[in-house]
C-alpha cells in the first residue's frame, strides 16, 4: 500500500469504510481491551478462553479483535460483544469462566448477560458510521462518561491500534494531508498559535509559539522530539495513547516536523512501557511502508524519519535538557538553559519537544481547524485535558474533559465519589511537582492559571484522590522521597536541599519533631525553589509548601502533640485494648512479639513497651475491641 497523493488516502478511507460496512451487516465481533490495564486484569486470559471456546463450539465466522484502553480500567478486563444491527455491548470485568455463558447467551444466541453487563453502546447505525468517527462520547448514557469530552482518546477502545487502515477509516492522516498538499510551515504555526493549545506535558507552554522559535532558528538540520517519559506515580495518560492510538502521535509530529523544518525525530518512551514501544514500532513500519513516513511523504518534497529512543525509568529524564543527553548517550542530566532547546537542542541543533498528549491533538486540530479548536474550554485554557484518577475514587481509569471542568465534577460525577463513602480529604495533582488540594477548592475550575494561584499545578494530568484516612504529612514525605531519589545530583539545591528536607519530614512522621521545623522547612523549600536547576528540583517542594498551606494543623499535631490525626504514622500510635474485650485470645496468638497477655474471658491488656505497632491485633480481633490513637 502506497500512499502518494491525497487521493490515495481518500481510496484507501473509503475502501476501509466500505469493507467495514460490510463486516458490520454480516459479522459477528469480540472485543478485547488489550491495553496494559486491561492485560494487567488477566485479559490474555479473558483472550485465550474466547478462541478456545469458538474453536471447541465450531465457529470459524467471528472476528476477535483487540482494543486499547477505553478508561474504565476499574472493570477491566473488558469485553464486547458486537452483533450485526444491534447495539453493542460492553461486559466487564470479565474472568475466563464467564466466557462460555457470554459466547453461548449473547454470541450465539443473542441473549445478553445482564448481570455482567458494564454498559450499552448503538455503536454502528444505519450509515456504518461509528460512534468514534461522529465524535460522539463513548457510553455518554453512564457517568463516567456524561461529562467526557473525547478528542485525544477518540479512537482508544474502539480502533485495532494495530491497523493502519482502521486509523484511516476514522480520518488519520487526513490531517497531515491537509497541511503537506495546502499550507506552508509558516501557515501551519499560525494555526498553531490561533488554537491557543498549551504543552501537556506540565509546563502549559503555548505550543504555536515553541514551534515558531524553532521554526526561525536557522540551520539545516533540527529534530522534532516527543516525550513519552511520563513518570509521575500514579500517572499512564500517555502509555493508553500510545498503546490505544499510536498512528495519531505520529501523525502529530510529522505535522510538527514540517512546521519546523525538521527532518528527522525521536520519540523518548521509557522501557517499562513495552506494549507501547511495539505498537509504536508497528505504527512506524506501517506508516514507513504506506508512504506516509520517510521520504517523500504524500508524494511532497517533505522527508521525515522517526526513531524510538528507550528510557531506563530515570524521572528526570522528564525534563526536556536531559532526554537530549540521554538520546544522545550520556547520562541524563539537565543543563542550565539558555540556550533553549529550539536554538541549541539535540546534538547541538535546534529541537522541538513537545509530549504525547500535545502531538495528540494535532491531527484533529488541523481536519477541523483552529477556530474550532479553540470553542473547546476556556480563554486562556485550549481544548481537553487526559487525566489518570487512582487512589481512593471508585472509578480509577482515564477521563478526558474540557478545560474549565470543576475538581468536583471530576471526582464526584466522573469518579464516582470516594470508595467506602468515606470523606474526601485532599486531591493530589500534578505528580511529585504538584500540590494537594483540599475539599474547599473543589469548585477550582481545571485550567492552568488557576491551579497555580491554588498551589498546585496541571502537571501531566496525574489525580491521586485522597480520604480522611490519609496522613497529609506522610503523603508529603512519600513524594518527597520519589522527587529526592530521582534527583540527578548535578545541582546542590536539589541533591542536598531534598536530602536534608525528608530527613526533616522523616523525624516529624517519627515523633521527633520539634518547636520551628516547620519554619525551616518553609526556608529550605524557597531555597531549592530558588535554586535548583531544573524543574525537577524547582518543583519537588510544591507538596510540602501545599500541604503546609493548607494542613498546617496536622504538622502541628505531630510536632507538639506527637499525635497522627489520621492515625498512620507508626511510631505516633499507640494500641489500647477497650472494655469490649471479650476475652479470646486471638490477639495475643497473632501478636509476633508477645506484647498482649491476659487470661480467657478476661479483658488483654497490650505492653506498649513491647508493640511494635504493627495492627495485627487490630485486625485480627472479631470484637472491635482494639483500637488506636
Amino acid at each position: 500500500m502506497a500512499i502518494k497523493s491525497l487521493d490515495d488516502l481518500r481510496k484507501i478511507k473509503t475502501a476501509a469504510k466500505q469493507q467495514a460496512e460490510t463486516k458490520r451487516l454480516s459479522e459477528k465481533k469480540v472485543i478485547i481491551g488489550m491495553g496494559t490495564c486491561g492485560i494487567a486484569a488477566g485479559a490474555r486470559a479473558v483472550m485465550a478462553a474466547v478462541l478456545e471456546e469458538l474453536e471447541k463450539r465450531n465457529i470459524h465466522d467471528v472476528a476477535v479483535l483487540q482494543t486499547g484502553c477505553i478508561g474504565m480500567c476499574q472493570k477491566e478486563p473488558l469485553l464486547d460483544i458486537v452483533r450485526p444491527g444491534e447495539e453493542r455491548v460492553t461486559y466487564g470485568p470479565v474472568k475466563p469462566t464467564d466466557v462460555p455463558r457470554i459466547i453461548a447467551d449473547h454470541l450465539v444466541n443473542g441473549n445478553v448477560v445482564e448481570d455482567l453487563v458494564v454498559a450499552k453502546l448503538p455503536v454502528e447505525g444505519n450509515d456504518g458510521e461509528s460512534a468514534a468517527a461522529k465524535n460522539v462520547p463513548y457510553y455518554s448514557d453512564i457517568d463516567f462518561y456524561k461529562k467526557q469530552h473525547r478528542l485525544v482518546l477518540k479512537n482508544c477502545g474502539h480502533i485495532n491500534p494495530d491497523s493502519l487502515e482502521e486509523y484511516i477509516a476514522a480520518d488519520g492522516y487526513e490531517g497531515l494531508a491537509t497541511v503537506l498538499l495546502n499550507m506552508t510551515p509558516q501557515q501551519v504555526v499560525e494555526e498553531m498559535k490561533k488554537t491557543g493549545l498549551r504543552g501537556r506535558g506540565g509546563g502549559g507552554f503555548p505550543t504555536g509559539m515553541k514551534w515558531s522559535f524553532c521554526q526561525k532558528s536557522p540551520g539545516p538540520k533540527k529534530y522534532i522530539i516527543c516525550n513519552a517519559d511520563e513518570g509521575d506515580p500514579g500517572a499512564f495518560m500517555d502509555r493508553s495513547l500510545l498503546e490505544g492510538d499510536p498512528h495519531a502521535i505520529l501523525e502529530g509530529m510529522i505535522i510538527g516536523a514540517y512546521a519546523i523544518g525538521a527532518d528527522e525525530g525521536y520519540i523518548y518512551c521509557r522501557a517499562e512501557y513495552p506494549l507501547a514501544i511495539k505498537r509504536l514500532k508497528q505504527a512506524i513500519a506501517q506508516a514507513e511502508e504506506a508512504g506516509l513516513l520517510g521520504e517523500h511523504i504524500l508524494g511532497t518534497d517533505f522527508s521525515c524519519t522517526l526513531h524510538i529512543k528507550e528510557g531506563a525509568g530515570a524521572f528526570v529524564c522528564g525534563e526536556e535538557t536531559a532526554l537530549m543527553a540521554s538520546i544522545e548517550g550520556k547520562r541524563g542530566m539537565p543543563r542550565p538553559r539558555p540556550p533553549f532547546p529550539a536554538v541549541k537542542g539535540l546534538w547541538g541543533k535546534p529541537s522541538n519537544i513537545n509530549n504525547v498528549e500535545t502531538f495528540a491533538n494535532i491531527p484533529y486540530i488541523f481536519r477541523v481547524g483552529a477556530e474550532e479548536y479553540a470553542k473547546l474550554g476556556t480563554e486562556k485554557s485550549k481544548g481537553t485535558k487526559v487525566f489518570a484518577l487512582t487512589g481512593k475514587i471508585n472509578n480509577t481509569g482515564l477521563a478526558e474533559v474540557p478545560m474549565g471542568i470543576t475538581m468536583r465534577e471530576i471526582i464526584f460525577d466522573i469518579g464516582g465519589g470516594i470508595i467506602g463513602g468515606k470523606k474526601f480529604k485532599a486531591v493530589q495533582i500534578g505528580g511529585p511537582s504538584g500540590g494537594c488540594m483540599p475539599e474547599h477548592l473543589l469548585d477550582t475550575p481545571i485550567d492552568y492559571d488557576s491551579l497555580i494561584a491554588a498551589g498546585a499545578m496541571m502537571g501531566s494530568g496525574g489525580l491521586v484522590v485522597m480520604d480522611e484516612s490519609t496522613c497529609m504529612v506522610d503523603v508529603a514525605k512519600f513524594f518527597l522521597n520519589f522527587t529526592q531519589s530521582e534527583s540527578c545530583g548535578k545541582c546542590t539545591p536539589c541533591r542536598e536541599g531534598t536530602k536534608r528536607m525528608l530527613e526533616m519530614l522523616e523525624k516529624i512522621t517519627d515523633g521527633r519533631g520539634e518547636d520551628g521545623d516547620i519554619e525551616k522547612l518553609e526556608k529550605l523549600a524557597a531555597s531549592i525553589k530558588a535554586g535548583a536547576l531544573c524543574a525537577l528540583g524547582q518543583t519537588a517542594p510544591n507538596p510540602i509548601l501545599s500541604t503546609l498551606r493548607y494542613f498546617r494543623d496536622e504538622y502541628e499535631a505531630h510536632i507538639k502533640e506527637k499525635r497522627c490525626p489520621a492515625g498512620v504514622c507508626q511510631k505516633l500510635l499507640n494500641y489500647k485494648i477497650t472494655d469490649a474485650c471479650k476475652g479470646c485470645g486471638l490477639c495475643a496468638k497473632n501478636c509476633p512479639v508477645s506484647a498482649i497477655t491476659g487470661e480467657p474471658k478476661q479483658q488483654y491488656t497490650i505492653d506498649t513497651a513491647k508493640c511494635i505497632k504493627c495492627g495485627v491485633c487490630m485486625s485480627k480481633c472479631p470484637f472491635k475491641a482494639i483500637v488506636r490513637g
